[in-house]
């Protein structure tokens, strides 16, 4: 297995560093596909359907995963996942390429509408918004930051009318997934778990930056937390959806050990274009979709589950008929329950570009590997290099700046550290569609340097977005608008996060380095005084980076809440025999990198179903 995956890491590098962009890694990533796929490792894929199963699970992502593995523990059920990717090949497996993941065909590869107020400094200003189109979906594109929120994030949505999703209540779901391989924790049982699934562990690998943020943190009376246990506030190094070094996504964990139940029927390369709904009876009785040019039909003896995420799960249900009669009734599809689908769109945005450039050789250089043999094999056995630093992001430190004394505070910002600039690689500018006269004048002098990054993010953000259809056909992709900054009170929080990771810098682990912070200006603001506030809220409407959370458009709510989607059961409004279960149904994005909490949606909205069907769980 692994011989393919040493054959195929230093064709990747090679095409970062001699050919760089999307193009070449395009190219590179298609004749990967073909010979290092987990193919064999998966449900196999099918090419004849049967007239009907019990549940039609739409989407093999984060959530859509676990919740096959769940209801196929019933040997009575037959289960369809449909998935509009293909395989996970073993590349995507090793966590420093995430970044690279973006140019392949595992991605939706979806932008945001222009905006005159986000993403100021991208092509077009559209923000890019990569979305998992793979077996494992986003959990295979993600950076593996595992974080589970805040408490108070759960007990406001059970306080906002959704009985039994209280921290209390999702605990449990949380936990369930867990086989916690991080040695100072695994005796906490009351807040992890050995045994699931779902391997959580600390990459293996720290960087001499690394440390130092994590070092910083602790020096500026900031306190070393498991932000998965009791409280979160406080500086760690990442607890990630890894093992043994490895990406460990929702498809290894949850449908690899299962690939022999008889019940369980995957087909990819299949695209679902609507939901089969009785215009009379409000029922779902089955999906249409299409695989290979060929539509077909299957039928839901039970229900029909939506896990297609934040942006595609509402774009079929309003495909479906299902969704705000106005704009349905605007391109004449004919409306079958009137809701607010693709509303309240929320997403964790981040302040990025801030650069600061050390003295010493410390950083995550790409270049650096066909210049040193060592470096090679370190890449070539990936599983205790620095190729396992997930993205190349490392340690974490979350602030409650209303209560900065208080232990058990409520975060309203994060701090992600990166141990590497914009420059350190060809692909990133062209990760988050920065511009090249934009990244040529901020950034181009930094190429020969080392350097690192720290991301301020809005935590709890106010501003909302949505999603929308571009039209009736369902292979076009949907109108994304993340309202960023509709909420200006978000400015102020990244703002804060600046001076937060300024006082960072002052401290005697970074002092060692002679960190410094990159002074170039942008030339959209310039009317601003150099690191005035008004200077750096200018700076997040230029680079105005997703931390890929998307979220909240099917919001979970009783059926009296106007805003509301589906009930506190997973439940369409009005629509029997469909539900969704993903990250769409969060009324309130958490405090969260938000795959853990799509993993705990599944769990427990696979219990639900359990229940709903008469099977003790």
């Amino acid at each position: 297995m692994h011989v393919k995956l040493w054959c195929a890491a230093p064709v990747v590098l090679l095409a970062l560093v001699l050919g760089g962009y999307a193009q070449t890694l395009g190219g590179v990533f298609k004749f990967l596909l073909e010979g290092v796929r987990h193919s064999n490792l998966e449900p196999k894929d099918r090419n004849t359907f049967l007239k009907e199963y019990d549940f039609i699970v739409v989407g093999a992502g984060s959530a859509g995963c676990v919740v096959a593995n769940r209801l196929t523990e019933n040997p009575e059920w037959k289960v369809l996942l449909i998935e509009a990717g293909q395989e996970e090949n073993y590349v995507m497996d090793i966590p420093i390429v995430a970044n690279l993941l973006q140019f392949s065909d595992a991605n939706w590869k979806y932008t945001t509408v222009s905006s005159k107020t986000y993403c100021l400094a991208m092509d077009q200003q559209r923000c890019k918004i990569p979305r998992g189109k793979v077996m494992g979906g986003s959990s295979v594109l993600n950076y593996m930051i595992f974080t589970r929120g805040n408490h108070r994030d759960y007990d406001q949505w059970a306080a906002m009318g959704n009985k039994g999703w209280s921290f209390r209540d999702v605990l449990p779901y949380f936990k369930k997934s867990e086989d916690i391989d991080i040695p100072s924790m695994m005796g906490d049982t009351k807040y992890h778990h050995r045994g699931g699934y779902l391997t959580v562990s600390n990459p293996p690998f720290r960087s001499p930056l690394g440390v130092a943020f994590v070092q910083a943190g602790l020096e500026t009376g900031q306190r070393y937390v498991d932000y998965n246990a009791a409280t979160q506030p406080g500086f760690a190094y990442h607890q990630a959806s890894m093992k043994n070094g490895t990406r460990w996504s929702t498809s290894r964990a949850f449908l690899h050990p299962i690939n022999n139940r008889k019940n369980l029927f995957v087909t990819k390369n299949s695209h679902v274009t609507r939901v089969i709904i009785d215009s009379t009876t409000k029922r779902a009785s089955g999906v249409e979709f299409v695989k290979n040019g060929r539509k077909y039909y299957v039928g839901a003896r039970k229900e029909v589950i939506l896990s297609a995420g934040a942006i595609n799960s509402p774009q079929i249900l309003m495909l479906s008929g299902v969704g705000p009669k106005s704009h349905l009734e605007s391109l004449r599809i004919p409306v079958i329950k009137n809701l607010p689908v693709g509303d309240n769109l929320q997403d964790h945005v981040a302040l990025g570009g801030m650069t600061f450039l050390v003295n010493d050789s410390v950083s995550i250089k790409v270049e650096r590997v066909l210049q040193d043999t060592a470096t090679v094999n370190n890449f070539i056995n990936y599983h205790n290099g620095w190729p396992s630093i997930p993205g190349g992001s490392e340690a974490i430190g979350f602030y409650d700046l209303q209560n900065p004394n208080n232990p058990d505070g409520y975060p309203d910002l994060e701090l992600l550290f990166i141990a590497g600039t914009l420059s350190a690689e060809p692909t990133l500018k062209k990760n988050f569609g920065i511009s090249d006269a934009i990244y040529n004048y901020m950034f181009k002098s930094t190429e020969q340097r080392d350097g690192f990054m720290v991301f301020p993010m809005v935590l709890r953000p106010k501003s909302k977005g949505s999603v929308r259809l571009r039209d009736r056909n369902p292979f076009h992709s949907p109108i994304i608008d993340m309202g960023y900054f509709s909420d200006p009170s978000d400015l102020d929080i990244l703002v804060a996060g600046v001076r937060k990771t300024q006082q960072l810098i002052n401290t005697r682990p970074f002092k060692k380095y002679n960190a410094q912070l990159l002074r170039s200006v942008i030339p959209g603001c310039r009317q601003f005084k150099f690191n005035s506030d008004d200077y750096w809220k200018c700076h997040a409407r230029h680079f105005s980076f997703t931390i890929y959370h998307q979220s909240c458009t099917c919001k979970m709510g009783p059926a009296q809440d106007p805003t509301s989607v589906v009930d506190s059961r997973l439940r369409v409004h009005g629509i029997r025999g469909l539900r969704v279960i993903d990250a769409s149904v969060m009324p309130k994005i958490p405090a969260a990198h938000t795959n853990s909490p799509t993993i705990m949606i599944g769990e427990k909205g696979s219990d639900m179903i359990k229940q709903d069907w008469g099977i003790r769980t």
